[in-house]
């Protein structure tokens, strides 16, 4: 933030009289509350820090370090003696006062917006440091940060700023939220694109990589071929050769190359039978290795599309796997997606394959989703319950609808127990008493 833009709401601050309470509500975010219940937040992200006002903002977890201790014990309902911005410095400095029965304790509380040395710290009276959000240790910098020691000073600098008009700050915090929101959700939505992408084009060249089936076809017969000419030539060959020339079945001279494991010729005509094998059953499986590198394609080309257009960060979320404690994603069966959405499980299949996955493998209490007289991916909604939520009803048909269809239109979703979807054969199936949810895509 500029200097000029602190200066402003400092002076918006400065009407409130206690400090009720403080504490984090993110890694780097602290909500303050004033009198009045008051909320303004400051977030400490180093070289993105900036002030603002949330209504109903999420706090991610409950913090207990020696910063938060300290910050509660010092800071808790405590009266705002004087705040200011420090003169040539993005430094606001409060100056609280905690008056109790049998004494009065003055804390001072420092928030630099300085780049990449951005910090809140804690000092007492006598600007003796208690605690930093962020130690810094002197060999990283000249200005060492650390509990028990002098506050070092910033040397001043001589902003050059335009006077920043701000005619309603309160207004102007709420919208300092929103830009910065956008302006992330726009940063990570890019970086997301980037990154299918990347994974679209990495399949796709796997896919080109992929031998063709007559060619596989070919080389099995020329194992098979060679194979047989071994064997026939068994009692011409020394143990120690590693190759042989010999005439064809068809009169030509061939030179037969021994795979370098064999040890023997015998070895050598029983491996490239082997090869022969292989080479046939990949010939005939390689329509099912190109059905499910298409399957994976498809779904990411519609997961780009998805993420193209979110509204928000929250609905970013939804479309990329959690981690567990173990930084790891969670296993899928291959060809199946897992969102989680209000404590749902919801299962989404990209291929056939993967839809009779999830019908075989589903609860008899699951709820089930299906396009209504259309071709459409499965999906699956995890639960012991017999009501859910309607909006998770809403939130597995709309990915129903995003990952089926591309043309923008209105759909009906057909959903029920699974108990009432009878599996004809794979993943084709018949159902009964179902309910239809519109969706607008």
């Amino acid at each position: 933030m500029k200097r000029t833009e602190l200066v402003k709401i400092v002076e918006y601050i400065k009407k409130f009289k206690k400090l009720e309470s403080i504490y984090r509500v993110d890694d780097t975010v602290l909500k303050l509350v004033f009198d009045k219940n008051e909320s303004i937040f400051f977030d400490m992200t180093k070289g993105n820090s900036y002030i603002f006002k949330k209504d109903n903002f999420k706090t991610s977890k409950i913090y207990s370090a020696p910063f938060d201790i300290v910050l509660k014990k010092r800071c808790f309902n405590s009266f705002v003696e004087d705040m200011e911005v420090l003169k040539d410095n993005k430094i606001i400095r409060f100056k609280l006062m905690q008056k109790k029965s049998y004494k009065a304790t003055v804390t001072y509380l420092q928030f630099e917006f300085t780049g990449r040395h951005t910090n809140v710290i804690i000092c007492d009276n006598e600007f003796i440091i208690l605690e930093a959000l962020r130690h810094i240790d002197k060999s990283v910098s000249y200005r060492e940060i650390k509990n028990g020691i002098d506050l070092p000073e910033l040397p001043g600098i001589k902003f050059t700023e335009n006077e920043v008009s701000i005619l309603n700050v309160k207004r102007y915090l709420y919208d300092k939220y929103d830009e910065k929101i956008e302006k992330k959700l726009h940063l990570l939505i890019n970086q997301k694109l980037i990154l299918i992408h990347k994974k679209i084009e990495k399949l796709k060249e796997i896919k080109e990589k992929l031998p063709v089936e007559n060619e596989l076809l070919e080389k099995s017969k020329k194992y098979q071929a060679e194979a047989e000419l071994l064997l026939a030539n068994l009692s011409n060959i020394k143990n120690y050769q590693k190759e042989i020339k010999v005439l064809s079945f068809e009169g030509k001279e061939i030179c037969i190359k021994f795979p370098k494991e064999a040890k023997t010729p015998s070895q050598a005509a029983n491996m490239l039978y082997d090869l022969s094998k292989k080479a046939k059953q990949k010939a005939r499986n390689i329509h099912l290795e190109v059905e499910n590198l298409d399957s994976k394609i498809e779904y990411l080309r519609s997961l780009e599309r998805i993420v193209a257009n979110v509204k928000s960060l929250d609905e970013l979320k939804l479309y990329f796997p959690k981690k567990g404690k173990s930084g790891k994603k969670e296993k899928n069966y291959d060809g199946v997606e897992n969102f989680y959405y209000e404590g749902y499980k919801i299962s989404l299949g990209k291929n056939e394959k993967a839809n009779a996955y999830l019908l075989k493998n589903a609860k008899m209490s699951d709820i089930w989703l299906h396009l209504k007289d259309l071709p459409s991916t499965h999906v699956i909604i995890s639960s012991n319950k017999k009501d859910i939520p309607k909006k998770v009803l809403e939130f597995a048909a709309n990915i129903c609808v995003k990952f089926s269809v591309a043309q923008k239109s209105d759909y009906l979703v057909d959903y029920t127990t699974r108990r009432n979807v009878k599996i004809v054969s794979g993943a084709k199936v018949n159902y009964v008493n179902y309910k239809t949810l519109r969706v607008k895509f």
